[in-house]
């Protein structure tokens, strides 16, 4: 019997190369101590920041503290059956949740675990969590409206696609309303939307679930849950992946809208990992680095170029103040990361102006741009106008004596606030807020009723959609006009006119003060 010596090498070669496919190269530690949400361990050498690791019992880690002796490693779930001593591997990978239409309409988790009960998410694609914000080279300026449907909002603070916009204010504001507001705003204008709680009640986040349903919101809006009970790790996280997931769509040219709520949870989070990490306290006993924390994830909403598909991630983040303390380290972060802010007043909310925007603090950096032209026309003096009201309306609480033109204006003043008053998930559209506030800022609601201006509107447009359907597709179609509801011999502006007078000449203010409209037509 003869023996092929190439035969013999080629089989030798052949089960060596399978041998050390199955030798499982990944580096291996064990668990020093394990407790709040993190576990130092020994033996990961050369793992990678932000690099997954799992522990025995399933549950995944992410590499947070790189030591010279221990790695520290912040656990992403359950930690109570993770013990001293139990066996970790790193993964060589980086932590990612999955993306794509499949999860659209869905509760999940920051790991993009189904909450919902409706099965799986049954995605082929996944994206890393922790990314790089595009550069200035790959972005565009931000030129077009994110409608939030909310009058005082689009008229004075505009927020444009790629923009990112603080909502700010103390507890039981509205903070949560406005944004929700926006994502209701959204529907059939292909905007997908992800709505991130953070450290919110459980019971909370799940009121807002059933609004977005009712509405039939939920067709376009993922929400991110990591609750109140959720460990801190899980609600550090939670932003992150909501950005990715969001991201997905804005490299495919998509618009995408993301509410953080809220951020100074988050913030909180942080602080409780880092402290647990030994990392050194600074202001407010918050790590030097939380700054970056909040950066880097505000950075990644954008306006791409139009070479790289034109997509975009409008973000909304949401911070809570401790009695209107904006000055605090968190809230000043945010606000210079952002390009604007909407400030919401807790003495405004009770005197049941709401929106409770304050309007000497919000502003909007992008300003205009973020405007249709008519809107631009009809609301650009409407901010200095209002401001000039609170002065006059705190000297006309002295008691002096007033001349004509100055009650004229404080009139004026007065309409303009019960105006700019809005029911809670009650976003209107464009042409509602272009003639509202043409009448309104023009002097045709001067000679209502201040406690019936509510009533007068809802009969207005009410009118208008039935009875002067050719003005309201006119204004439609002659929103982006630089003349429609500027110059007085304008088509657009002349019919609105027009169907303004005949709307006051037969509308007649009900006798009681409630906000029922009552109209002749």
């Amino acid at each position: 019997m003869k023996f092929d010596a190439g035969e013999i090498a080629s089989v030798i070669q052949q089960e060596i190369e399978q041998f050390e496919s199955q030798v499982d190269v990944r580096e291996v530690g064990t668990v020093l101590e394990v407790g709040d949400g993190i576990a130092r361990v020994h033996g990961l050498s050369g793992v990678m920041a932000t690099e997954m690791v799992e522990f025995p019992n399933g549950t995944r880690g992410l590499a947070f503290n790189l030591e010279e002796n221990s790695v520290g490693v912040i656990i992403l779930g359950e930690y109570l059956t993770i013990q001293e001593g139990d066996e970790v591997k790193a993964l060589d990978r980086l932590l990612s949740v999955p993306v794509g239409e499949a999860v659209v309409g869905r509760v999940l988790d920051p790991l993009g675990n189904p909450l919902d009960g409706k099965g799986p998410v049954n995605s082929t694609e996944t994206r890393v969590v922790e990314i790089l914000a595009p550069g200035v080279s790959e972005r565009q300026p931000v030129c077009e409206p994110m409608q939030t449907g909310i009058k005082a909002i689009d008229a004075m603070t505009p927020i444009g696609r790629g923009q990112r916009e603080l909502i700010i204010g103390d507890r039981k504001t509205g903070k949560t309303a406005v944004a929700i507001d926006a994502i209701l705003n959204q529907k059939e204008t292909g905007v997908k939307c992800f709505y991130v709680a953070i450290g919110q009640k459980d019971s909370s986040v799940a009121g807002v679930v059933k609004v977005l349903e009712e509405a039939g919101a939920m067709e376009y809006t993922t929400v991110i849950v990591s609750g109140a009970s959720s460990p801190a790790p899980m609600q550090y996280v939670a932003p992150y992946a909501g950005t990715s997931m969001a991201e997905y769509f804005m490299w495919k040219g998509e618009h995408a809208l993301v509410v953080y709520d809220d951020l100074s949870k988050q913030a909180v989070a942080y602080r409780q990992l880092s402290l647990l990490m030994r990392r050194p306290p600074g202001r407010e006993a918050f790590p030097g680095d939380v700054f970056y924390c909040h950066s880097r994830l505000l950075e990644r909403s954008s306006k791409l170029s139009e070479e790289l598909g034109g997509g975009s991630i409008t973000s909304l983040p949401i911070i809570e103040t401790l009695e209107g303390e904006v000055s605090a380290y968190i809230p000043t972060n945010v606000i210079s990361i952002t390009d604007g802010q909407i400030y919401l007043q807790p003495d405004l909310f009770f005197a049941g102006i709401r929106p409770a925007m304050n309007v000497g603090i919000s502003v909007s950096r992008v300003g205009g741009a973020a405007q249709v032209k008519a809107m631009k026309n009809v609301a650009g003096g409407l901010r200095l106008d209002l401001a000039a009201f609170r002065e006059l309306e705190a000297f006309a609480q002295l008691g002096t004596d007033l001349d004509a033109a100055t009650q004229a204006q404080l009139d004026r003043g007065y309409r303009m606030v019960e105006l700019l008053k809005q029911g809670q998930y009650r976003p209107l559209n464009v042409v509602e807020q272009l003639l509202v506030l043409f009448a309104g800022t023009r002097g045709y609601v001067d000679e209502v009723p201040i406690n019936q201006v509510g009533a007068w509107e809802v009969a207005f447009l009410q009118y208008m959609q039935d009875q002067k359907n050719a003005v309201w597709k006119m204004v439609e179609e002659n929103q982006n006009n630089g003349d429609a509801l500027k110059k007085a011999d304008d088509p657009t502006t002349q019919a609105v006119v027009a169907a303004i007078q005949e709307f006051n000449q037969s509308y007649k203010p009900a006798e009681s003060s409630s906000h029922e409209p009552r109209s002749s037509t």
